[in-house]
């Protein structure tokens, strides 16, 4: 099964986006990671058994990519995580508080977080995409839980 560019570009190219930021937090690098994730797609000879495996194949070369940036000389010319957060339209004061917290997980957490609550896998897939085990991805996630919790609790006592 093939699909062409254009139609995952209109359907993937928001999610592919969140995802490389979400490793980047960087837009100009996490823009160049799906520019360069699609352009693999358009050069690559591979067949795809459903729509859910091309999402899959996608997402793990954006994630991929969006990794090899991070270890280039230029990341370190970088704006910082405060910088952009003030560009970001956010709902609520709470929403922005919780995208700042998600941004500072470790790697490891942010992006099986990224992946269960903003792209709706599940454990199961999420352990495909990454190759992991599920029973990884579950511990990944309980940490991340309970490390948002702390960070998030921290805020609120502040605010009191």
């Amino acid at each position: 099964m093939r699909q062409s560019v254009q139609e995952l570009m209109t359907i993937y190219q928001g999610s592919l986006f969140a995802a490389a930021f979400n490793i980047c937090k960087n837009a100009q690098d996490a823009e160049d990671v799906v520019q360069d994730t699609f352009v693999r797609y358009y050069t690559i000879k591979k067949e795809f058994d459903s729509e859910q495996h091309i999402r899959a194949w996608l997402i793990r070369v954006a994630i991929n990519r969006a990794k090899n940036v991070n270890h280039t000389f230029w990341r370190q010319n970088r704006v910082s995580l405060e910088e952009y957060m003030e560009t970001l339209p956010f709902a609520t004061p709470e929403a922005s508080d919780l995208f700042e917290a998600v941004m500072k997980l470790p790697e490891k957490y942010r992006i099986v977080t990224h992946l269960f609550y903003y792209e709706d896998y599940a454990v199961r897939e999420i352990a495909h995409i990454l190759k992991l085990s599920e029973s990884n991805v579950k511990v990944r996630l309980s940490r991340a839980r309970k490390l948002l919790k702390e960070a998030l609790k921290e805020d609120w006592d502040d605010d009191e």
